[in-house]
C-alpha cells in the first residue's frame, strides 16, 4: 500500500499543519510507503480545505484510491468569520473522505456540535514534530535563583492566537522575576516581550530550549503545533482551557481561564518544575506516524476484503462538487477582501 499527501507543502518557516505534514511525509519515505505521484497512490491524505479540486480530479480519474481527509478546525470560531470553510470542509469529508482523522479529541466532538456528519472509518491523532529538531537535546536547565524565561510562538497574527493576553503580560507581569520572549508574527508590538521574527524550524528549536515555560493563550485551536513542538523540547506549558490544550498538555503544566490567574500559576509551577518537567508527555512523531499507517491500512484492508466499497463520485456529483468549490472560493476570496478592508491580518492555513 502506498500513501500519497496531497498538500503543497513548503520549506523553510510556515504553519503547523505545513510543518507536521512534512515530517509526515519523510517518516512515509523512510518506511517505502509513500508515493510521490497521486495518480500512482492507493491512499489519498489530503488536508483540511486545501488542495480540494485537484482531491476530486484525482477521484473522477482512479474512483478506487481511497481518500483520508485530515480535519482541522473548526476553523470559523478561531478566524472570527462565517462558516464557508467549516461548511466545506463538511460537504468534502461527506462526499469524498473514506476515512477522517481528527486532531484532538476537542476538534472531533467541535465539529460534530456544528454538524459534521459521522463517517464510517474515523479515528484521533494528535501532531507531532521531528524528533531530530525537537527534542531536550541541550535543554537549558531551570535555575529558580534567576529569571523564568516564558516563550510563546505564533505563525499566524491572528488575534484569536492569544495576543490580548499576551497584551496583558506586557503591562503586568513581574520582569523583575520573569522574562518572555515571543517568536513569530505578531499583529502589534510588546514593550517589554522581546519579539523574534519566525525562525525556521531548528533556529525555532534551539530558542525554545533556552526558556523554561511555554505558554500559550489560543482560543478554539484544535491541536496547537507550536504547543507540541514546545512540549518535545522538554518545557511544562501554562494553557488556555480551551480547544486541545488541556488534552495535550495533560499533568505537564497548567490551565488558565482568565489572564489575572497567570501570575499565581506561574509561582505554583516554578515550585513543581522539577515534578511539571517530569510529567510532560507527548506522542512522537513514530507513535503518530504509526497511528496513520495503521488507520489508512484498515481501511484499505476492508476494502481488499469486499468489506468496503471507497466513496464514488459519479459525473453529477463531481459536476456538483466542482461547482461548490468554485463558489466557495469566491466566497473565500470575498472574505480575504472584507478582512483587509477591516484592518485585519489575512489569515494564513495551518
Amino acid at each position: 500500500m502506498k500513501i500519497h499527501i496531497l498538500h503543497k507543502i513548503r520549506e523553510g518557516p510556515w504553519g503547523g499543519g505545513n510543518q507536521f505534514l512534512k515530517s509526515l511525509r519523510e517518516v512515509f519515505r523512510s518506511r517505502g510507503i509513500y508515493e510521490e505521484r497521486p495518480e500512482k497512490a492507493d491512499a489519498i491524505l489530503f488536508n483540511s480545505h486545501q488542495a480540494l479540486e485537484k482531491a476530486f480530479d484525482i477521484k473522477k480519474a482512479n474512483p478506487a484510491v481511497l481518500f483520508v481527509h485530515r480535519v482541522d478546525g473548526p476553523v470559523s470560531p478561531i478566524r472570527d468569520s462565517n462558516r464557508v470553510i467549516d461548511e466545506t470542509i463538511f460537504r468534502v469529508n461527506q462526499a469524498l473522505a473514506d476515512g477522517t482523522v481528527f486532531q484532538s479529541v476537542w476538534s472531533m466532538e467541535k465539529n460534530r456540535d456544528m454538524g459534521m456528519p459521522s463517517n464510517r472509518f474515523e479515528t484521533v491523532v494528535l501532531n507531532a514534530p521531528d524528533p531530530g529538531i525537537f527534542n531536550r537535546t541541550g535543554k537549558a536547565p531551570f535555575e529558580p535563583g534567576r529569571k523564568t524565561r516564558l516563550v510563546n510562538t505564533s505563525w499566524s497574527p491572528n488575534m484569536n492566537k492569544g495576543f490580548d493576553v499576551y497584551q496583558w503580560l506586557d503591562e503586568h507581569l513581574d520582569f523583575a522575576r520573569y522574562e518572555m520572549t515571543f517568536i513569530g508574527r505578531s499583529p502589534f508590538a510588546f514593550k517589554n516581550i522581546r519579539s523574534l521574527n519566525p525562525l525556521p524550524s531548528m533556529g525555532l528549536a534551539r530558542e525554545l530550549k533556552k526558556h523554561d515555560i511555554f505558554i500559550t493563550a489560543s482560543r478554539n485551536d484544535p491541536c496547537s503545533n507550536s504547543l507540541i513542538e514546545a512540549l518535545h523540547c522538554g518545557l511544562p506549558a501554562l494553557g488556555f482551557r480551551d480547544g486541545g490544550h488541556p488534552e495535550i498538555i495533560g499533568r505537564g503544566g497548567e490551565l488558565f481561564d482568565r489572564p489575572e490567574e497567570i501570575p499565581g500559576l506561574l509561582e505554583r509551577m516554578r515550585s513543581r518544575y522539577p515534578e511539571l518537567q517530569a510529567a510532560v508527555h507527548a506522542p512522537g512523531l513514530e507513535q503518530v506516524s504509526a497511528a496513520y499507517e495503521a488507520f489508512i491500512k484498515r481501511i484499505y484492508r476492508a476494502r481488499e476484503e469486499g468489506l468496503y466499497t471507497p466513496k464514488r463520485l459519479g459525473p453529477g456529483k463531481w459536476v456538483r462538487g466542482r461547482a461548490f468549490l468554485l463558489k466557495w472560493g469566491i466566497l473565500r476570496k470575498m472574505e480575504n477582501l472584507g478582512s483587509l478592508l477591516r484592518g485585519r491580518p489575512r489569515q494564513v492555513s495551518g
